[in-house]
């Protein structure tokens, strides 16, 4: 399974905080390919500069010692996300809906606005 975990998945799992039981099986899975979005990491970085988020560690380098892979933002991803319908007007995750899309990508997360989109899921 190729999965892309939102950013509250990558918060909750860098912190040991549990989540969904289908969703910690699948991202523990050593067949499954784990990305974290750079997207994930900037908006988790604007809300801690803001105050808005606290978070135990780096959340960068808890991803690289669970061995998730770094997803870059390209032209391609822009792009698709900008031509999204405007059902979501979080740019953050609309990146990752686009990413998702483009990159064949199966989304992790609790967030019910992305149902709106076709990009496959995996409730967190």
């Amino acid at each position: 399974m190729r999965l892309l975990v939102d950013t509250h998945v990558l918060i909750r799992w860098a912190g040991g905080t549990p989540i969904a039981p289908d969703a910690g099986q699948a991202i523990s899975d050593p067949a499954a390919e784990v990305w974290v979005s750079a997207a994930t990491v900037w908006e988790s970085e604007i809300k801690i500069a803001l105050g808005k988020l606290a978070v135990d560690g780096d959340l960068v380098e808890s991803a690289r010692d669970n061995g998730f892979t770094e997803l870059a933002v390209t032209f391609e991803h822009a792009v698709a996300a900008g031509r999204l319908p405007p059902h979501h007007r979080d740019p953050f995750d609309r990146m990752l809906i686009a990413q998702a899309r483009v990159e064949g990508l199966t989304v992790v997360t609790s967030d019910s606005a992305f149902t709106n989109y076709e990009v496959p899921l995996l409730a967190a």
